[in-house]
C-alpha cells in the first residue's frame, strides 16, 4: 500500500533547489533547523542517476513507500537508480540534519562519461534489472566541493554557472574512485555476451557511418532481435542507434571545421550528405549555429 503523503510538503523550487534545468540535472539542499522532524517530497517523472549526500545529522530517503528507505550518516553518500521513470521521493530529516542531492537525467549522465559514445567507464557492481543503491563515504574533497556548493560566494547572477561547474567538479571526484578500478562492463545490462554484441552493432554502423545498414539487417548481423538491440543500445549509450549515429557524424563535423583543412562542402561529402544544405541543417538542430558561424567562431 502506498504511503499517507498527507504530512510530507512538497519541495519548494524556489527555495530548496539550487539548479533545476531541463535535461542535465536539478541539485536540491534540504537543511532541518527545527526542534522537530520535517518530512519533503519529490516527484520524479524521468529517469535520474540520483546521488544523496548527508552532510550534518543523519536522514532518510525513501522511494515510492516508506519502508522502501535508504538511511544515510553524516560524512556518507549514495549512488540510487531505478528504472521506473516515475516515483516518488520520500526524505525524513530529523533536526540539525542536511542533505544535498543530484539528480542526472540518464541521457546527461551518459554524454558526461563518454567520448564519441564511447563509455569512459562503468561498473562492474551495477548491473541487471535490480535497483542500484551503492553507498559511499565522502573523502575531504567531495566535502570541501558539497561546503562551496552549500554557500553563497558568487551574486545571483552567476551563481547558476557557479553551481553547475562545482556539480561536475564533484561528480569527477565522486566516479574518479570507480573509474580506476572497473573494467568496461555495462552497469544497466546484465548480460555481457549481449552487451558486446551492441558494443558490436555501434563499430558496424560507424565503419559504414555513410550507408549504415537498417535496424533490421545490423540486429541480423550481431544476433539480436531487433526489440533487444533497440533497449539495449539506449541503456548502454544513452540514445537509439541512428540518434547516436547522427550525434557522432555532427561531433565529427565539428572536428573537422575545427581543423579547418576542409570546406563545409567537403565535410557534408565526408559524412555522407548528398548535398551541403542537409549538413548545414543538421548542424544548426544540432548545435543552435552554422558551420561556417562554428568555424569562425
Amino acid at each position: 500500500m502506498k504511503s499517507n503523503l498527507e504530512n510530507y510538503k512538497n519541495i519548494d523550487k524556489s527555495s530548496d533547489f539550487l539548479f533545476n534545468e531541463t535535461g542535465t540535472f536539478k541539485v536540491f539542499n534540504l537543511n532541518n533547523l527545527s526542534d522537530s522532524i520535517e518530512l519533503y517530497k519529490y516527484s520524479l517523472t524521468n529517469n535520474y542517476i540520483q546521488i544523496y549526500f548527508c552532510c550534518n545529522n543523519e536522514c532518510k530517503v525513501a522511494f515510492n513507500f516508506e519502508h522502501c528507505v535508504m538511511p544515510l550518516t553524516e560524512g556518507n553518500s549514495c549512488m540510487v537508480y531505478f528504472k521506473d521513470e516515475k516515483m516518488d521521493l520520500l526524505i525524513n530529516l530529523p533536526p540539525n540534519s542536511e542533505l544535498l542531492a543530484i539528480l542526472i537525467s540518464i541521457e546527461h549522465f551518459h554524454s558526461l562519461f563518454s567520448i564519441n559514445g564511447t563509455p569512459l567507464f562503468n561498473y562492474n557492481s551495477l548491473k541487471g534489472e535490480n535497483p542500484i543503491i551503492e553507498p559511499k563515504e565522502m573523502n575531504s574533497s567531495i566535502k570541501l566541493i558539497l561546503s562551496q556548493l552549500r554557500t553563497k560566494h558568487t551574486n545571483e547572477l552567476l551563481r547558476p554557472i557557479y553551481i553547475k561547474g562545482k556539480v561536475y567538479e564533484l561528480l569527477s571526484y565522486y566516479f574518479s574512485q570507480s573509474s580506476e578500478k572497473e573494467t568496461d562492463n555495462c552497469p544497466y545490462i546484465s548480460n555481457e555476451e549481449t552487451a558486446s554484441k551492441i558494443k558490436q552493432a555501434k563499430q558496424l554502423i560507424l565503419s559504414d557511418m555513410n550507408n549504415p545498414p537498417s535496424l533490421a539487417d545490423l540486429a541480423k548481423e550481431v544476433g539480436l532481435n531487433i526489440k533487444k538491440l533497440k533497449t539495449g543500445f539506449k541503456e548502454l549509450y544513452g540514445v537509439p542507434v541512428f540518434t547516436f549515429l547522427l550525434n557522432y557524424k555532427m561531433e565529427l563535423g565539428k572536428t573537422l571545421l575545427q581543423e579547418q583543412q576542409l570546406n563545409v562542402n567537403e565535410i557534408a561529402s565526408h559524412l555522407g550528405y548528398s548535398t551541403s544544405s542537409h549538413f548545414i541543417a543538421a548542424f544548426k538542430r544540432k548545435f543552435g549555429i552554422t558551420p561556417k558561424q562554428f568555424a569562425k567562431s
